[in-house]
């Protein structure tokens, strides 16, 4: 029986249902009213219809108990008092929740998730919370949200949303951060999400280790890396994130098909670009012939990488300063590197999708052989349609996120 009980029925239909035995108990006991009545001698359906009239009036018009046994007068007074009260209490949390429905939701959250930012990240978030958990409850904060954005979270998602600063501890007590299930820190300003997290975790610390902190800036992420904050949350960036998967789930099994080593050319070298390149030195360093990096900004973002570390020095690397729809640029590039032979992989990663996609689509053209991915942030059905058509590969940031995102940083 205890399963078919559902586990968010309220206390108060546990209470009901003594009151109602205890009631019923209680008139079939033989107790005599005040008003001269005994009812011990009605029906079953009769005293449960007593005892259910004891939650609305009650009991004014039958009588209170007055003599019988003393186990019938102790059930019957503890109906007695005990229905009325019990519905008083009802009417007046109902009142309560028409007023401030917010405050009453609030108040009562337990083993809740708490995201900090109400952007696209968020989106992805949800949608993977959802898939794995459509009932947990769901609070969403954020200092200002977009036009029509906080009711798009409510209605899509069924998310509580707040306005407020979170790293303040009035928000914090107020969203029950202390009895969360997990907070996720998803905001558009990485120093305030470090600083809501090193808040969190000296106010709550059973919360170690169930802090998701995403942060824009991959070199101040990894600037933080060896600190307490970073080792007591989960840190990830989304550009970055997305390059490992894409590397480790269709990069590698490429390379090991191909018989020669390979050419990867990487047009566009931001947070995406120059994680592919770190992944590709790490993992496939064997079997990489030459990368090269196109980007209006080469020279910089490579001194960038190579500040951190994270370039192998016996790889071979081609620099092209320019922007990847510049025809320029690809001569320069077709001098040193031969597009003709083998499988090379051009990766078009710009924040520009139209301008990824068009230039992957003159590179397929132009040379068949060559393995093309063309980027966008969200899920395209554009770039879906020209990758069946042409035979490109349309990557999606958003997607490879939700895809491969932990159950672990969910749960």
């Amino acid at each position: 029986m205890l399963p078919l009980i559902p586990k968010n029925l309220s206390w108060r239909w546990y209470v009901a249902l003594v009151l109602f035995v205890c009631g019923i108990a209680g008139f079939r006991s033989g107790v005599v009213l005040t008003s001269g009545a005994t009812l011990g001698d009605d029906g079953l359906l009769a005293h449960a219809y007593y005892s259910l009239s004891l939650f609305v009036v009650s009991g004014v018009d039958l009588g209170t108990p007055e003599r019988g046994p003393w186990w019938g007068m102790t059930l019957l007074w503890l109906a007695y008092f005990g229905a009325p009260v019990l519905t008083a209490s009802a009417v007046i949390e109902a009142v309560l929740r028409v007023l401030a429905p917010e405050q009453w939701k609030l108040r009562r959250l337990k083993d809740h998730v708490v995201i900090v930012g109400s952007g696209d990240l968020t989106t992805s978030y949800l949608r993977v919370l959802r898939r794995l958990d459509p009932e947990v409850k769901v609070v969403v904060v954020d200092r200002h949200f977009a036009l029509g954005r906080e009711r798009e979270l409510v209605e899509s998602f069924r998310v509580l949303a707040l306005a407020g600063d979170a790293s303040r501890d009035f928000l914090l007590h107020r969203m029950q951060v202390r009895r969360a299930r997990r907070v996720v820190l998803l905001g558009d300003d990485d120093f305030a999400t470090f600083e809501t997290a090193v808040r969190v975790l000296d106010r709550y610390p059973k919360l170690v280790g169930r802090i998701v902190l995403h942060c824009h800036n991959l070199r101040f992420m990894r600037s933080l890396a060896d600190t307490e904050v970073a080792r007591h949350s989960v840190t990830f960036n989304a550009y970055n994130f997305a390059a490992v998967n894409l590397v480790q789930n269709r990069l590698l099994t490429h390379f090991q098909k191909t018989r020669t080593r390979d050419v990867v050319i990487l047009g566009g070298f931001g947070r995406f670009g120059q994680t592919v390149l770190e992944e590709l030195e790490q993992h496939a360093p064997t079997e990489l012939e030459n990368i090269a990096i196109i980007d209006v900004e080469a020279g910089r973002r490579i001194d960038v990488v190579q500040e951190q570390n994270r370039l192998r020095e016996d790889q071979a690397h081609s620099i092209f300063e320019g922007d990847i729809a510049h025809p320029d640029v690809w001569r320069q590039l077709r001098e040193r590197i031969d597009l003709t032979l083998g499988e090379p992989v051009v990766i078009l990663g710009t924040g520009n999708a139209a301008q990824n996609l068009r230039t992957a689509l003159w590179i397929k053209r132009n040379w068949p052989n060559c393995l093309v991915f063309t980027r966008t942030h969200d899920a395209s059905e554009l770039a879906n349609h020209m990758a069946t058509e042409h035979g490109i590969v349309s990557l999606s940031i958003t997607e490879l996120l939700e895809d491969n995102l932990p159950q672990a940083w969910v749960s």
